[in-house]
């Protein structure tokens, strides 16, 4: 008369870890060191990251072993794709067969945040490489001149700055004008987060969707397309660009400025 045992059954359900390709590019953090990096390739096994400074460290597939924006994760190689070779970098520069990366020069290329990063390098990866340029991911731009200083620009070590939601009377905008130095170029696009400076036709969107102001954007785009975690909606975004022509002009045009504007003093 009491009704069913209610200890009988599944009651304690399993957390279950989300299995993610390790594409190339996909920021993650070693669960066990703290170690934080972008996936630049596998040896022996494991996979090998990169971090901000261009140090690079191994760790084993292991399951529930990385972190990708704060949610555990297992990592699994990518299946390999049978595809014809590449004449053309991502960024559609011509592909320069055998040449090392060089030593990191002091000039340096900063952006907004981890997603950013994880977005140039899928495009313009091989192009920074080769020039030996480094891109750093910032936590926001509000103290963007005190970083400045901080870093110390100068003819051999100029510094670029890609802004998100460059746009007349914004908070960026006036945060950038207040950077005056002659070896700074601080340039942008128009777009509130870099997920959106990917074309949505891409990611399977008629267009971004439009988040009410004072709501989390990118918690807004989530819920509007129905994904749960952000970062489950930013590998389908990064898994889906291929090249610079997955990506809007305004974009293209801030970075192809930086990178013109940082190799400048060794060319």
């Amino acid at each position: 008369m009491y009704g069913e045992d209610v200890l009988s059954g599944n009651w304690r359900r399993r957390k279950v870890i989300p299995e993610v390709d390790a594409e190339r590019g996909l920021v993650v953090e070693d669960v066990d060191s703290g170690f934080c990096g972008a996936v630049v390739g596998f040896e022996l096994g494991a996979v090998v990251l990169e971090d901000r400074k261009g140090k690079r460290r191994n760790f084993p597939l292991e399951p529930a072993a990385f972190l990708l924006d704060g949610q555990t994760v297992t990592l699994r190689k990518p299946v390999a794709r049978n595809q014809p070779e590449r004449q053309r970098t991502a960024s559609g520069s011509t592909a320069v067969a055998g040449v090392k990366a060089q030593v990191a020069k002091a000039g340096r290329i900063w952006v907004e945040g981890v997603h950013d990063a994880a977005l140039v390098e899928r495009i313009w990866g091989d192009d920074l490489r080769i020039e030996g340029i480094v891109v750093e991911p910032l936590n926001g731009i509000d103290d963007l001149p005190g970083e400045v200083r901080a870093f110390g620009p100068g003819p051999k070590a100029r510094l670029g700055v890609l802004v998100d939601h460059l746009v007349a009377g914004s908070k960026e905008s006036r945060i950038v004008a207040s950077v005056t130095d002659p070896d700074v170029l601080v340039t942008g696009h128009p777009y509130i987060d870099v997920w959106q400076a990917v074309k949505p036709e891409k990611v399977g969107l008629r267009a971004w969707p439009v988040i009410p102001p004072g709501r989390p954007w990118k918690e807004g785009v989530c819920a509007a397309v129905g994904i749960r975690e952000p970062y489950e909606m930013w590998r389908r975004i990064l898994s889906s660009v291929d090249s610079y022509k997955d990506v809007e002009t305004p974009l293209i045009n801030a970075m192809e400025r930086l990178i013109d504007f940082v190799t400048e003093p060794y060319l």
